[in-house]
């Protein structure tokens, strides 16, 4: 099964970022992403297509780029499945 994640937009509020650290944290949210659907899948309701509505993330300040990838993604998974956070 393929799955296309289209993040339209990931805005870092008060996050101060540079450029090598965004694509870091962009690499390790692909890749977060990527591990969390395959082990978990899609809801049925989505294996055609959909829209996840998005929301605010919080991420605890003097978290790596690395953590929050992580962190980002999970909470993302969270929105699909439908789970409480």
């Amino acid at each position: 099964m393929n799955i296309n994640i289209d993040i339209e937009k990931l805005i870092l509020e008060g996050m101060p970022i540079s450029p090598s650290q965004a694509r870091l944290l962009q690499a390790e949210l692909e890749s977060e992403l990527a591990k969390l659907l395959a082990n978990k899948g899609l809801p049925d309701n989505l294996r055609s297509g959909g829209v996840v509505p998005g929301g605010a993330i919080q991420v605890k300040p003097g978290t790596n780029s690395t953590q929050m990838g992580q962190h980002i993604a999970q909470e993302i998974v969270i929105k699909i499945l439908g789970e409480k956070s």
